[in-house]
């Protein structure tokens, strides 16, 4: 895997072992990325974080922090060992469950929310509390989900674009 753009444009990384992980093709994460635009100083939620691609690519590309949640014990280790090997400073891997790790930090609040739920387990109520509690009003959410699904949808959130790319769309959610 690598970064597309950016300071670290052209880096590798290492992705975790298994399957449990999906990780988002360089055609996808760079059109998410293109349709954000200028993202130089916002705050950034990873919260099923696997690979780490887009916490990178968002580190990469000018965002002032990025926190990454994820509970396999696999991708957790890759992630801390990405994080020294690329020299992010503003970049914290957590391992936890995202639901577990939100009623702990409630207060967090982020510019943009990315989810990337394991396609076997999507998880609605959960990604449903971590937008109430964690995105900023006027802030975005990204949500990766399977192409044939209904599209969820979230309290106090307006859908500003919806981009799909064979099995896996992009919906891009703005707080009210």
């Amino acid at each position: 895997m690598r970064i597309i753009a950016g300071t670290l444009k052209n880096r590798e990384f290492k992705s975790p072992r298994g399957h449990k992980t999906h990780p988002m093709s360089d055609k996808v994460r760079g059109s998410l990325f293109n349709i954000l635009g200028d993202i130089e100083g916002l705050s950034f939620l990873d919260a099923f974080a696997g690979s780490g691609a887009l916490a990178f690519e968002a580190a990469s590309r000018g965002a002032q922090s990025v926190i990454t949640i994820d509970k396999d014990t696999s991708a957790h280790k890759t992630l801390d060992q990405n994080i020294k090997i690329l020299g992010f400073k503003n970049v914290k891997s957590i391992k936890a469950n995202a639901g577990g790790w939100s009623i702990h930090n409630m207060e967090k609040q982020f510019d943009i929310v990315l989810l990337d739920p394991p396609y076997e387990d999507l998880q609605p109520n959960l990604m449903q509390r971590l937008v109430r509690r964690h995105v900023k009003p006027g802030g975005l959410v990204v949500l990766s989900y399977p192409s044939r699904a209904e599209v969820p949808e979230f309290e106090k959130t307006e859908i500003a674009a919806t981009k799909n790319y064979g099995d896996a769309q992009l919906v891009f959610y703005r707080k009210t």
